[in-house]
C-alpha cells in the first residue's frame, strides 16, 4: 500500500550522505559519508556514526565544518544535486549569526590587532603596557 499527500511527505526518508550531498553542505557524497562517519553530524543532538542513517523531515541536523558550524532543519528531502537555489529549499538555516570581531574584543577576551597592521612601534607597545596593567 502506497501513502499519497501529506502522508507520504511524513514518511519519506533518505540517506543523511545523499541529503548532505543534495543540500549542499559538502562537494561529494563520500566527503558526505567521511563527514557523518567521523562524528561531526548530529541530528536532534544525537552524534550518528554511520552514513546510512535515514533522516525525515523536520529533524535538526548539527554539522561541525572546519571554521563553522550548521545548524540545518531538514524541509524536505532532495531529488538531485540541482543549483544552489534549489538546495536550500530543502532546509532552514537556524545556525546563530557568526560573533563579529567587536563583539569577540568586549566579552573579556585578549585584544587582536587588525589583520595587516603589522607589529606595534615601541611607543604603541609601551601603551598596551601601561593599559594592561593598570587593569590588574
Amino acid at each position: 500500500m502506497r501513502l499519497s499527500g501529506p502522508e507520504a511527505m511524513s514518511e519519506q526518508r533518505q540517506r543523511i550522505d545523499k541529503w548532505l550531498f543534495f543540500a549542499r553542505v559538502v562537494k561529494s557524497r563520500s566527503l558526505a559519508a567521511k563527514l557523518a562517519q567521523s562524528g561531526r553530524v548530529r541530528v536532534n543532538g544525537d552524534k550518528i556514526s554511520q552514513a546510512s542513517r535515514q533522516v525525515v523531515p523536520g529533524e535538526v541536523l548539527t554539522i561541525t565544518l572546519e571554521r563553522q558550524i550548521l545548524i540545518l532543519k531538514i524541509l524536505e528531502p532532495g531529488e538531485r544535486r540541482g543549483p544552489y537555489e534549489e538546495a536550500k529549499l530543502l532546509y532552514e538555516d537556524i545556525s546563530p549569526p557568526p560573533v563579529t570581531n567587536k563583539e569577540k574584543q568586549f566579552s573579556g577576551q585578549a585584544i587582536q590587532r587588525e589583520a595587516g597592521s603589522g607589529r606595534p612601534t615601541k611607543r604603541e607597545r609601551r601603551v598596551l603596557d601601561k593599559w594592561n596593567s593598570s587593569g590588574d
